[in-house]
């Protein structure tokens, strides 16, 4: 049952929380046993929100096994040394709140929102959580078939097929290939056994960050997080050790030939990393191309003006170890290639002529106006302290975005375009009806075609 009180209190978040430049007072702090602390206080209203990230992602999954880390995320509330999986959900629903799992690829976190007089009764059953979980065989048994279930289900969903063919074809050996899910043959290997030992070694305090925003003082910080995460016993951290995919050195593509009535497609090549010195000036080069919505160069171009697709977006998805460039589109079988020509001439057109004064700033514009938006609200100011926290970002990070979006220069923009957009040296995954579609008929390139499964 939700608790009315603290909904209301949750209506209020965008009102009273409502950051400017520079006015992220972030403090932080280290626990005995290795966890960082990060701290933003605000006591416009009695509620304080709770974040953890472990490094416990898929990349430390085993190719027989992805979906591992996925797996044990979702079961570490399925009961404890000192709670069942319903005393735990029973407790939960006392405090109006839940208790929520986000699994990644480089790291998996938890989070909950709580009223201020409520805190320590949900910190107590966060922890307990966290440090004391059981895995029953039973609930192990019973997520397994409801994720089996989900993937069964993702048969149908092109985009979903699509995107996880491209990320087999681009990141080569490394982790990131891996579906975060697993797929059914790995999800059936994957044993209680597996979940403890793969708990036990992936979740440590050393390199956690537990980020807590609302009601509370430095020093209340400091002792709820020694108090209540005290008993979580540090272990030697895991440093993956993968080997980078290589470069992308050919057009590759791959034609999932589906029944059906329109075209979803994938196209792209690796990206950056997230650490990478030009990841400003590719986030304003981006907007521009295909990632500022209806004012893109690809959406004006290819679906204003010429009506060519449904949908179009651009993106660098940029993760600890490297990432990826993507352009996602959806259109009607007979317009694939026309589609497909088009992207490319948007690409091959933005490394080869400077971006507009006008479109420059429009780019920056939205950038930097929109970034306190990522943190209106407690959850998402939360989110992103842990977010700069491991990629390093340093606590200036909120001060230093504005002057960073604003020192990109339409040389700049040029730049990252010729040396990390690459039209003729890309993957493009397809999955639609080929025979209307036809795409790279008429082209030397090899296809292949890939019947989908059928549930």
């Amino acid at each position: 049952m939700f608790n009315r009180s603290l909904g209301i209190l949750f209506c209020f978040l965008f009102i009273s929380l409502n950051p400017v430049w520079g006015a992220i007072p972030a403090k932080k702090i280290e626990t005995a046993n290795g966890i960082t602390v990060l701290l933003v206080e605000t006591h416009s209203l009695p509620m304080v929100q709770v974040d953890l990230l472990v490094r416990a992602g898929s990349i430390l999954d085993s190719e027989p096994k992805a979906g591992l880390a996925y797996l044990t995320a979702s079961l570490l509330e399925e009961g404890t040394k000192n709670r069942s999986s319903k005393q735990i959900a029973d407790e939960w629903d006392a405090l109006g709140t839940e208790f929520n799992a986000s699994p990644g690829s480089d790291y998996v976190t938890f989070s909950s929102k709580l009223l201020k007089k409520d805190l320590e009764k949900g910190l107590t059953l966060f922890s307990d959580i966290l440090i004391n979980p059981q895995f029953p065989e039973e609930e192990v048994s019973r997520e397994k078939t409801e994720l089996l279930g989900h993937l069964d289900n993702e048969k149908d969903d092109p985009e979903t097929i699509a995107a996880k063919a491209f990320d087999r074809a681009i990141f080569g050996k490394h982790p990131y290939h891996q579906p975060l899910e697993g797929d059914e043959e790995t999800i059936k290997r994957i044993t209680r056994e597996d979940i403890v030992r793969f708990y036990q070694t992936a979740y440590n305090p050393r390199g956690a960050i537990l980020a807590f925003v609302g009601d509370l003082t430095e020093e209340e910080a400091k002792t709820y997080a020694e108090k209540y995460f005290r008993l979580w016993n540090p272990k030697p951290q895991i440093h993956s050790k993968n080997p980078l995919p290589p470069k992308i050195d050919k057009k590759e593509i791959m034609v999932i030939d589906k029944d059906l009535t329109q075209t979803s497609i994938i196209l792209g090549h690796t990206g950056i990393p997230r650490m990478n010195p030009d990841y400003y000036s590719l986030l304003v080069m981006n907007y521009i191309l295909g990632g500022g919505g209806f004012s893109s160069r690809m959406m004006t171009n290819i679906r204003d003006n010429k009506g060519l697709v449904y949908g179009l977006f651009s993106h660098f998805d940029s993760r600890l170890e490297t990432g990826s460039f993507e352009v996602t589109l959806q259109t009607k079988n007979s317009s694939a290639n026309e589609a497909i020509s088009e992207v490319l001439n948007e690409i091959r057109k933005m490394r080869n002529e400077p971006v507009s004064p006008v479109e420059l700033q429009e780019a920056k514009d939205y950038l930097i106006g929109s970034f306190p938006l990522k943190m209106d609200t407690h959850a998402k100011l939360a989110g992103i302290l842990i977010y700069q926290e491991f990629y390093g970002l340093g606590l200036d990070y909120f001060d230093k975005y504005a002057q960073r979006i604003k020192k990109v220069t339409a040389e700049e923009v040029q730049r990252v375009a010729r040396q990390y957009l690459d039209p003729d040296r890309f993957v493009l995954v397809a999955i639609g009806k080929q025979s209307e579609a036809k795409i790279g008929v008429n082209q030397s390139i090899s296809i292949q075609k890939e019947k989908t499964k059928q549930p």
